[in-house]
């Protein structure tokens, strides 16, 4: 597995995997826990969960998936919704996380997305816990180019690590000011729903001719070209989400797909980045 070193020293896996909507189900809950440990066995050790997947179920999930792996082989990235991100909730919602995960600490620790509560309280909060030893590192979600240049105008907002966005090859509307702001400010984009996450989208991606073409060049599957396209791009981690074990492992070998640059031009050609400023994509 390849990483990518945070601006405080913690190194982060290049590929992980996301629990949106995992866990909520008892009929397939043994198949998910096989689905996530699979994943780690095949050096996916970043998670990625929240309070708010399942009212605390997918986090739930990810403590018994985890059960049996040692704790520092593991990643564990959890977020705290908005109104429990402030001086009053705050350690009440990370304690219930770290019971739900069965662990007693994070590696990552991300605010879900803006609420009324005011950044400067919320970092302030987030030092607290990595002082504490609560979290080694922490971050935010769904936060756009001004968002992040008022959080860095905060004291200790240069320490936001992480940005976890919507990002893959069908909405590059970020690559236009928000990633290199991030690059430029030393944050690592975390993508979510990376394979475009089923609907009509993701079944025009798997039908392009481009990118059957490319694929089938590959002996891979489109999904795994759709992965391997945003982790082909430098200070980006991605944590695609699967309930299926066979899934899972697919996505892990997308990590060793290599195309020629004329292949990512042809594919960038075909979708092309926004010459212009685009609001950001929130699922």
């Amino acid at each position: 597995m390849e990483f990518i070193t945070l601006n405080n020293g913690v190194s982060i896996p290049r590929l992980g995997m996301g629990t949106w909507y995992l866990g909520e189900k008892l009929s397939v809950r043994e198949e998910e826990i096989e689905a996530l440990q699979r994943g780690i066995d095949c050096g996916m050790t970043l998670i990625d969960t929240a309070e708010m997947y399942g009212n605390g179920l997918s986090e739930q999930l990810v403590g018994q998936a985890v059960k049996g792996y040692r704790r520092e082989d593991l990643f564990l990235v959890s977020k705290v919704l908005p109104q429990n991100a402030g001086e009053s909730r705050i350690r009440r919602s990370l304690n219930h996380t770290l019971r739900m995960i069965r662990t007693d600490y994070l590696d990552l620790y991300l605010l879900h997305w803006r609420g009324s509560i005011p950044l400067a309280e919320t970092v302030r909060c987030m030092e607290e816990l990595v002082k504490e030893g609560k979290i080694r590192a922490w971050g935010v979600s769904n936060f756009d180019t001004d968002d992040m240049e008022e959080l860095f105008q905060v004291s200790g907002g240069e320490n936001c690590a992480v940005n976890q966005i919507l990002y893959h090859l069908g909405s590059r509307g970020i690559e236009y000011s928000l990633k290199p702001w991030m690059d430029a400010h030393g944050v690592v984009l975390m993508a979510y729903c990376p394979l475009a996450q089923a609907g009509s989208l993701q079944r025009e991606l798997l039908m392009h001719p481009v990118l059957n073409k490319i694929a089938g060049a590959h002996h891979i599957t489109v999904i795994q070209l759709l992965l391997a396209f945003v982790l082909h791009k430098e200070n980006v981690t991605a944590i695609p989400r699967s309930g299926n074990a066979a899934h899972v492992q697919a996505n892990a070998e997308a990590m060793k797909v290599r195309l020629s640059e004329r292949e990512w031009m042809e594919i960038d050609h075909a979708f092309p980045a926004p010459e212009y400023k685009c609001c950001l994509d929130i699922v």
